[in-house]
């Protein structure tokens, strides 16, 4: 076997289209655009190059035919952030049934972050933000992944456990039939939000998408930033998320709350756009936009897709998740109903205060990640992430 660390146009192309021959004739996995898996070593596109670095490689058989891949990479804004020690990543894990080749790739990401003062790596995981790429799948291989959410053999389970990576945490997706009824306990904490006065609860409007999307930055700051790994927004940064997900935006299942104007929660849907994607191989050239608006006239897509929900602390558990869940709900299920389905993003077993907020909504868990971290030195104790 021979390990190649990608330099040139004809490796980058080799290391994005490798997943396509281990995924054929698969029922499931849903082929990622092409501009997102390049973006992800753009410099110009992907701010956490900014504060990080990374690289990856690309694997050959003694036939020279490519049987894995990996990447690794350093984020100096979070590698020591609530870590014992300094955290780097692997992501982007695809590897043939070959735990001798699994072990190879594994080998060359440590030792290039040992070589950044590294002792610990974190995987499969993103270069960027935690609502892309996030986790190993252990369970729920029967259903597509959504967007930007990884699908995997079972086989890589037994690999990364086999090479010493240990659970972090484990990662939920919830999901909800939208027009099933919420217990009536939800509802009548609901309503006692509803009339306070002093609460509001209303729909992004795209005309006014700037208010919104500092909105967004200020829960999220408050709401987030004191998650373990988790970095505080910056105003570009929020400008650069409403930016990317706008073509795709629907406005009405979007929704804010508010405490005497003060933006105080947030529920961000949108579209789950995975049920387009597939049909655009991975392109979203000429013919791949044309089909990707065909699809999008024809409203293919039916799921909503939770990317993420946020209550500031000081009005957590005052029944205000509740309310904004409610105020969404009356929407799509009866002024707007677009969606059948409901999925939301992960939510960590570090943050059990959201997951009963989600069952309580009923939501039951359909799929499950897990982050997993190796740690270099195998003497020192394992820690789990800490509960939130």
């Amino acid at each position: 076997m021979q390990l190649v660390e990608v330099k040139t146009p004809e490796q980058a192309k080799e290391f994005l289209q490798f997943p396509i021959k281990l995924y054929k004739g698969s029922p499931y996995w849903v082929r990622p655009l092409d501009s997102d898996i390049d973006n992800f070593f753009d410099r110009k596109k992907n701010k956490t190059f900014r504060n990080g670095e990374c690289t990856r490689w690309i694997l050959f058989d003694d036939n020279h035919k490519v049987i894995g891949r990996i990447a690794a990479f350093v984020n100096h804004k979070t590698a020591e952030k609530d870590n014992d020690q300094p955290t780097g990543g692997v992501g982007l894990f695809e590897c043939v049934e070959d735990q001798k080749a699994a072990f190879i790739l594994f080998d060359k990401a440590k030792e290039w972050l040992t070589d950044k003062g590294m002792e610990a790596m974190d995987g499969p995981i993103n270069f960027g933000d935690r609502d892309k790429w996030w986790g190993l799948l252990i369970d729920g291989f029967d259903q597509e992944p959504n967007y930007s959410c990884n699908y995997n053999p079972k086989y890589y389970v037994d690999y990364f456990e086999a090479y010493g990576f240990q659970i972090y945490f484990n990662q939920f997706t919830y999901k909800r039939v939208i027009k099933d009824p919420f217990h009536p306990r939800i509802q009548e904490k609901a309503d006692m939000v509803f009339k306070d006065p002093a609460y509001r609860f209303e729909h992004l409007k795209t005309n006014n998408i700037d208010k919104y999307t500092e909105d967004f930055r200020v829960i999220y700051n408050k709401a987030w930033a004191a998650t373990p790994g988790v970095a505080k927004m910056t105003s570009p940064q929020a400008k650069a998320i409403m930016k990317s997900i706008k073509p795709i935006m629907d406005e009405k299942i979007i929704w804010f709350g508010y405490y005497e104007d003060e933006p105080v929660a947030f529920y961000i849907n949108l579209p789950e756009m995975n049920q387009v994607f597939k049909y655009v191989n991975g392109k979203l050239d000429v013919i791949g936009k044309i089909k990707f608006l065909y699809h999008k006239w024809r409203k293919t897509c039916n799921k909503m897709f939770g990317l993420v929900f946020g209550v500031v602390p000081r009005h957590q558990g005052k029944g205000v998740e509740g309310a904004l869940v409610i105020a969404t709900a009356k929407m799509v299920q009866d002024e707007y109903p677009r969606y059948y389905d409901l999925e939301m993003n992960w939510i960590g077993d570090f943050n059990p205060k959201m997951m009963r907020v989600v069952e309580q909504v009923g939501g039951y868990i359909n799929k499950t990640h897990a982050t997993y971290r190796k740690l270099f030195d195998e003497s020192k104790p394992f820690k789990r992430c800490s509960i939130k």
